[in-house]
């Protein structure tokens, strides 16, 4: 199943929302819903790769995330390791030329994670063809901080002058500088909660009420199609 328009979005952000409340909709733990969004995860990729859309970008962890319980915070961990160490051994990377990031504060999970981490990161650094990148410990004035405290340590050590700060500048110093056209929230929520605020500025927006577990591919067809329909104005 293909949008029956060519005009597909280079870059789509997902907020993968709703996870828990699914689970707790089946009367389980709310972290088991954590499962079923990893499954999906994993067929995000190739739905993506068939409609001819390049990058991707998942909102799945939060700062704010960090003060869930810590049953369900080990838990998360450990389906998390799960996930990369299976992610490491998947064809589809070096087949479809797959890149694989992690954005955000990366340096505040255990280091057993950081280390899985990096080692993907490591081992699809020239796959070229598409790009994921999971926002981890991410949040939108996380980044912007950041980025601030990146600038502000070039002119300090003189490698960048006050004058030359411009927005190209800015946009280099964040987790990603590639703009988003289309972001997609799951679970019913209508906001963004301070995902790409920079690198989305001018994105189209779509919020479904379905949980990210409940996603099929019909329905992430359907947004291509709504943001094929959409006239992307940019301020104008």
């Amino acid at each position: 199943m293909k949008p029956s328009s060519n005009k597909v979005p280079r870059h789509v952000g997902v907020v993968l929302d709703g996870n828990r409340r699914f689970a707790k909709r089946l009367m389980l733990k709310p972290w088991k819903g954590h499962e079923w969004g990893v499954k999906k995860v994993e067929a995000l990729f190739e739905w993506a790769r068939e409609l001819g859309i390049e990058e991707l970008t998942l909102y799945a962890f939060s700062i704010e995330n960090f003060d869930r319980p810590k049953r369900e915070f080990d838990y998360l961990m450990k389906i998390f390791k799960e996930a990369v160490n299976k992610l490491m051994k998947d064809s589809r990377l070096d087949k479809y030329g797959i890149r694989v990031n992690f954005i955000g504060r990366i340096h505040m999970f255990p280091d057993d994670v950081q280390i899985l981490m990096k080692r993907l990161m490591g081992i699809t650094r020239n796959n070229k063809n598409y790009i994921i990148n999971f926002a981890m410990a991410y949040g939108g004035r996380a980044e912007v901080i950041d980025a601030v405290r990146k600038i502000a340590e070039q002119v300090k050590n003189k490698r960048l002058k006050i004058e030359e700060i411009n927005e190209g500048v800015f946009k280099d110093s964040l987790y990603n500088a590639s703009d988003v056209d289309l972001i997609i929230r799951t679970g019913g929520e209508k906001r963004t909660s301070g995902f790409l605020p920079w690198q989305g500025v001018y994105a189209e927006l779509i919020f479904l009420d379905k949980m990210w577990p409940e996603m099929e591919k019909e329905d992430f067809v359907e947004c291509i199609e709504e943001f094929s329909r959409r006239q992307r104005r940019f301020g104008r």
